[in-house]
């Protein structure tokens, strides 16, 4: 009841406002609990790792990982806090982030706005002493915008953060560090993973947490070919497909649709999903992939992993539905996937689509 009363008054708060107001209410213990255990037809064992369902919070909303457990409650499978960066910084000046209400779709140019990693990693130390139990926690992970070698801020960000989480995001695809998306280049891959490669080796000797290269949704298809191959070669153990996009549908109805920025929500589902499927088809089904874009139902979910998503994220679709939302994706997920004669999720990742298009279940 807390929840559906609050989220019209945050509507009525400026983005940024309203979010600082939601994590504030979270770590002060404010906010619903999803209680029901999930079903055993959601579970799915990735990198080691036991995810009770595959609805996962994507990066963004608890950067600076203060409410990890919170959000865990809510009924998610996986957190991913950050982005993080080596250094703290402002990011870029505000107004940055925009509700675009009329298409179910945001606009941000945030620029990693951070506290730095010495305050987040003392967070998720604090947490490792006293949190046993929950899902996966990942970290997002990023390169200051003033850096003078930006595969050493990664590196940084792995030496400190790889003890703490169960895996870390490579974040080479943000559209708001000028810059950034050179680094998907497959020679840059190469230098990038080497290094990060040998940094989580030192840092961590015995079951060392995957690390996820997060790809833009913007890429040229001789650029995403490159990035599988890229991918397959150097060791990624699996890719976020992918983050905001610089591109604006004609579809968009908001006066905000013109504004500097990545675009989330609704209007990236179909090209999101396409683009699974077409990095699925150039991995070889080798690599999971976590399907982001646009998720805000069941059957989206669901769309995702049948063209061939291990694990589904999503952030935008809570800011215009509220927290319930988590539940019901998984109870529509895993009604479609009994519908459809799957008894374990891992089953229907790539598989041919259903004859009939998936809708949510009433």
């Amino acid at each position: 009841m807390l929840a559906g009363i609050a989220l019209p008054l945050l509507r009525r708060l400026p983005p940024e406002t309203a979010h600082r107001a939601t994590i504030r209410a979270l770590s002060l213990g404010l906010g619903p609990r999803d209680r029901e255990p999930d079903s055993p037809r959601l579970a799915i064992r990735l990198w080691g790792r036991d995810f009770t369902n595959p609805i996962g919070l994507a990066a963004g909303f608890d950067k600076g990982s203060e409410v990890p457990d919170r959000m865990l409650a809510l009924g998610f499978g996986f957190v991913e806090i950050g982005t993080v960066t080596p250094r703290p910084q402002p990011g870029n000046p505000k107004p940055r982030v925009f509700r675009l209400d009329e298409d179910r779709a945001l606009i941000n140019r945030l620029g990693f706005n951070s506290e730095g990693l010495a305050a987040v990693a003392k967070r998720l130390e604090t947490r490792r002493k006293h949190v046993s139990g929950g899902g996966p926690v990942g970290a997002n992970i990023g390169r200051n915008r003033e850096t003078g070698d930006e595969i050493e801020d990664y590196v940084a960000c792995v030496r400190r953060l790889a003890p703490l989480v169960d895996y870390l995001a490579i974040n080479i695809s943000s559209p708001n560090t000028p810059g950034l998306r050179e680094l998907q280049r497959r020679s840059a891959v190469a230098r990038l993973m080497d290094a990060l490669l040998g940094a989580r080796a030192l840092a961590v000797h015995r079951d060392p947490p995957p690390l996820l290269l997060k790809i833009a949704p913007d890429l040229s298809a001789g650029e995403r070919a490159d990035l599988a191959a890229a991918a397959l070669s150097c060791g990624v153990d699996g890719l976020i497909v992918g983050n905001t996009s610089v591109a604006r549908p004609e579809t968009l109805r908001s006066p905000h649709a013109h504004e500097p920025g990545g675009l989330s929500g609704c209007p990236l589902f179909a090209s999101s999903t396409a683009l699974v499927a077409e990095m699925a088809r150039l991995t070889g089904g080798k690599i999971p992939i976590v399907g982001v874009g646009g998720i805000a139902s069941g059957a989206d979910a669901y769309a995702k992993i049948r063209a061939g998503a291990c694990l589904a994220q999503l952030y935008t679709a809570l800011v215009y539905r509220g927290p319930g939302l988590v539940r019901r994706i998984k109870q529509e997920l895993d009604e479609l996937l009994a519908r459809d004669g799957f008894v374990h999720l891992a089953q229907a990742v790539g598989s041919p689509a259903p004859a009939r298009k998936s809708e949510p279940l009433s």
